[in-house]
């Protein structure tokens, strides 16, 4: 269950030019809401139509009134340019303009409305005012079509309000030797997005306050449940349960003036040898309940979780743009398959165990391989165990990331692409993953901007949400995995 995402109450407002008959806006905006009720649910609906600034203050209040933290700005006909702008200004929330297409043929005399022209007017005096609002890539319709868009708006507004009413906390330093989690934190508060840097030390007092917590008992049951056979590590359940009450107790006494949180933590080298365990496990069950817990302090990586979280309303996860898939694996399991994918657009996505459950096959509580060499030598494992491991489910994914550049500014990537139902073989929260022209998206996006290893991954196909929110968010660079026809900038055309 999403814990930690907004829940959108969308209402809608209807503006009329007063040159025109009120009456043509009203009842379009009637036809609208009656079509979004019928094939999504529930829309507020103002009764002000709004043709001065008298009747704009009138239906702000009207929706605020009624609940609404996002917006539908309607134009049923041309619109009083001056008041249908400064809805924007004066509401608390996203705003989206769409504007009402002609209906008949039949009626162009009085029943035209011009909205098609109005929208332009719209979008000038809100460059004017430098007021942000969302307008769709071809922002009018029937009210069929603007009941589409509306409802493509929910998961846009819904990650628009989460981040501003986000705190990241983290857990840290920043790993020296992770030079890509390292980046400039500015452009985050840019965005509007509180930060709490805390040490790992905080962590480990409060982690050793909860010891004999009356509620562990109640999360080792939970933790059972979830893992249900898949549970080699009885011992290890009490520790994990005792850290997970640490975390979520830390997010709601330090939530302060907002209301979501995203958690950044430092989990090596010296975690698992002072906590006695890898956070990986719980940091997968706080991420299912919408929580991200980015490894390795990743604060970027932890933003763009919670974004997706907010996006597709279901778990995600981050993990390494690891490793290139063999091509003897590739020859004997992908090539005859999935014909339509190159050795080149394939690679495997990993960690050492963040991913829930709910996105393994077979997923089961292990010990982490590499840090099990370096801090117990390769011995029986102890305190290297609480990895969540096993192959990602296969289906349809989004690899995309927010990241600052070593000069604080803010780019973005998007890739739409899927995990493959084919074993790994390997260790780890681990999946192959193929992308279309991930060769080229690899050198000319990760490797010429400079992208770090981590990537957030949404379990579906949310690119064109995504690219709204990022350009929503004044993200001026936002790439994706072009197709062989599109060359990118640094890319050789005699290559």
């Amino acid at each position: 269950m999403m814990t930690n995402i907004p829940e959108v109450k969308c209402g809608i407002i209807s503006v009329s030019r007063d040159c025109f008959i009120i009456s043509l806006s009203e009842n379009r905006r009637k036809a609208v809401v009656q079509s979004y009720t019928k094939k999504y649910g529930s829309i507020y609906e103002a009764k002000t139509v709004v043709e001065n600034e008298n009747d704009m203050l009138k239906a702000v209040n009207e929706v605020n009134d009624a609940g609404c933290n996002a917006l539908v700005v309607f134009l049923g006909n041309f619109g009083p340019e001056t008041p249908e702008t400064l809805i924007a200004q004066k509401f608390d929330g996203p705003v989206m303009y769409i504007a009402a297409a002609e209906e008949t043929g039949k009626d162009l005399i009085n029943g035209r409305g011009d909205a098609y022209c109005g929208m332009l007017n719209c979008s000038y005096n809100l460059g004017l005012r430098k007021i942000k609002a969302f307008i769709p890539e071809y922002p009018v319709g029937t009210a069929e079509n603007l009941a589409d868009m509306i409802n493509e708006f929910q998961p846009v507004a819904r990650a628009l309000i989460g981040v501003a009413n986000l705190k990241i906390i983290t857990f840290g330093p920043r790993p020296q030797d992770f030079f890509a989690c390292n980046a400039p934190i500015k452009p985050l508060y840019d965005l509007g997005i509180e930060i709490e840097e805390n040490s790992e030390l905080d962590l480990l007092v409060s982690y050793k306050e909860h010891a004999g917590d009356a509620r562990i008992k109640e999360v080792i049951e939970d933790m059972k449940k979830e893992m249900g056979k898949a549970n080699p590590y009885p011992d290890l359940l009490k520790r994990m349960a005792q850290y997970e009450l640490t975390l979520l107790d830390w997010a709601q006494n330090h939530k302060g003036s907002r209301k979501y949180i995203a958690f950044a933590n430092k989990c090596w080298p010296a975690f698992p040898s002072q906590f006695g365990f890898e956070p990986c496990y719980v940091n997968s069950r706080l991420v299912s309940r919408g929580i991200p817990v980015a490894c390795e302090v990743d604060i970027y990586g932890a933003l763009s979780e919670y974004i997706g979280t907010c996006v597709s309303g279901d778990a995600v996860t981050l993990l390494d743009i690891n490793n290139s898939v063999p091509k003897d694996l590739f020859d004997e399991d992908i090539a005859a398959k999935y014909g339509g994918y190159t050795l080149k657009d394939t690679f495997m996505g990993f960690h050492c165990g963040n991913t829930p459950m709910c996105k393994l096959d077979k997923g089961a509580i292990k010990y982490q391989l590499i840090q099990n060499r370096l801090l117990e030598n390769g011995e029986t494992p102890d305190i290297t165990r609480g990895t969540l491991e096993g192959d990602i489910t296969a289906g349809k994914i989004t690899f995309y990331r927010l990241q600052s550049n070593a000069a604080g500014e803010i780019h973005a990537y998007i890739a739409q692409g899927e995990v493959l139902p084919v074993a790994t073989r390997s260790f780890g929260g681990i999946g192959i993953f193929a992308i279309p022209e991930m060769g080229r998206f690899y050198r000319h996006v990760l490797i010429e901007k400079q992208y770090p290893h981590h990537g957030a991954v949404a379990f579906g196909h949310y690119g064109k949400i995504l690219f709204d929110i990022f350009k929503f968010l004044d993200i001026k660079d936002i790439a994706f995995n072009q197709p062989k026809n599109m060359l990118y900038p640094t890319e050789n055309p005699f290559a």
